[in-house]
């Protein structure tokens, strides 16, 4: 009898070794994953038109993905256009700056892969095109 219940005692410490083995291999691809994420650089370009801008703000790939670092150009040409390389999770940002009341006729655009991925124009363009990245969709 209790080599019966040693038996099945074993069996069943050797099916929890496996299945935490198996979720150990999970968690580790996740980390994989996400690690790789992290470090996957992108391009995307960025379209700033319109009549009048006095600045545009844009990431260029400088910073962290939680703070990153933002370039500036001053008195730009219309329209104005900008490829960049990023990094991870950093959220691709371009922000025209206009002192002109008539500015509204502003439009920024962030481009990935042939693909308007973020569009704001007219007021909404004060707070310029923020996108998500687009590294693990």
């Amino acid at each position: 009898m209790h080599r019966h219940i040693r038996t099945a005692a074993c069996a069943l410490a050797a099916a929890g070794l496996a299945l935490s083995l198996a979720a150990c291999s999970e968690a580790e691809e996740a980390v994989d994953a996400v690690d790789k994420a992290v470090n996957e650089k992108y391009q995307v370009t960025y379209e700033v038109s319109g009549k009048s801008v006095d600045e545009i703000e844009f990431a260029a790939g400088g910073g962290s993905a939680a703070n990153p670092k933002l370039e500036k150009e001053a008195d730009p040409k219309l329209p104005w256009k900008k490829t960049v390389t990023l990094r991870g999770i950093t959220p691709p940002t371009v922000v025209p700056i206009s002192t002109d009341p008539t500015g509204s006729d502003l439009t920024c655009k962030v481009i990935y892969k042939g693909k308007v991925i973020k569009e704001a124009s007219g007021e909404n363009v004060v707070a310029g095109c923020i996108a998500v990245s687009p590294v693990g969709k």
